[in-house]
């Protein structure tokens, strides 16, 4: 009998099962969102997760064949794949990369930094991000990171044109405000093309599988964007969670990402990657089913990277 290579791999289904049940009651706490109008229609007692270990071993449960736009889950792959077609200092003279006290698309945040983004997890860090991404227009730019990503990843990201409709059906005036405030501070030179892009690849879409295949690419790293790699996971365990960010740290200790949809990506270093999606959120905007789950997983594997 193979003796599994990562603890991940001792986790049993029926274990798995339990919690994720538990995660589904304790999601009734939650809300969707409401600004996106298809975000809203979501199944709130939906829950799938899948989980990757660098053995090779693959455990699911629920509706893993649910598709879902990843929203900010995406935020740490844009950073990748700037950090790898740009370098750091092109990205990091855009963005920062300290922890935010407010939420995610807090103008008031931006104001206090003097316009410039304090790290590229929050909405202003990835509006400046996307208007980095190569190509003439929102389409084409979009089109170079989902093929980049897929290509990285094996996965099948697409866009989700019936979301992205019901995005842009009622505009975001944070972001917007957001986007005007760093053109006039010099980190943004359009913000039309920049929240174009942004709200496009917000909805890339696809199921825990393809999220969990993006997660090992951070977990693998080739030796060519190890170091691009290394960078992304201090920043998801700094900033992933926007202002629940240190807590999460303390309490659970993996590098963690989050989107608005429910989804929910964690990745733990010579371990691997625990994909979840969940739709009711807390007040920070974080899957609470899914957090609920991530916390069960590192404390009883003891996975915490401070461990």
């Amino acid at each position: 009998m193979k003796t599994p290579t990562s603890k991940l791999s001792s986790l049993q289904l029926e274990q798995l099962a339990a919690w994720a049940t538990e995660a589904i009651n304790r999601s009734k706490s939650g809300q969707v969102p409401a600004y996106v109008p298809l975000l809203a229609e979501a199944d709130r007692q939906g829950f799938s997760v899948q989980i990757w270990s660098i053995d090779g071993q693959i455990l699911s449960w629920g509706s893993v064949a649910t598709t879902f736009p990843l929203m900010s889950a995406v935020k740490p792959f844009v950073l990748l794949y700037l950090l790898c077609e740009l370098g750091e200092k092109a990205v990091f003279d855009c963005v920062g990369c300290d922890p935010s006290e407010l939420p995610f698309n807090s103008l008031p945040q931006l104001e206090t930094d003097k316009g410039k983004p304090r790290n590229p997890m929050i909405n202003s860090g990835a509006i400046a991000l996307a208007s980095l991404i190569p190509g003439e227009n929102a389409v084409v730019r979009c089109q170079n990171l989902r093929n980049w990503l897929n290509q990285q990843a094996k996965s099948q990201l697409f866009v989700d044109e019936l979301m992205l409709d019901s995005v842009n059906a009622m505009p975001n005036q944070k972001n917007w405000d957001l986007a005007l405030a760093m053109v006039e501070s010099g980190y943004l030179q359009n913000s039309e093309i920049a929240l174009e892009t942004y709200n496009r690849v917000c909805c890339l879409s696809g199921s825990v599988e393809d999220l969990a295949k993006l997660g090992m690419v951070l977990v693998n790293g080739g030796e060519a964007i190890s170091e691009n790699c290394r960078t992304v996971k201090a920043l998801m365990a700094t900033c992933g969670l926007y202002e629940a960010s240190a807590r999460f740290a303390l309490r659970v200790g993996i590098p963690a990402k989050s989107g608005v949809s429910g989804a929910l990506l964690s990745v733990i270093p010579g371990e691997g990657a625990i994909a979840s999606y969940s739709p009711p959120l807390n007040k920070e905007g974080n899957s609470v089913g899914g957090l609920f789950l991530l916390e069960q997983i590192s404390k009883t594997l003891r996975l915490s990277v401070f461990d």
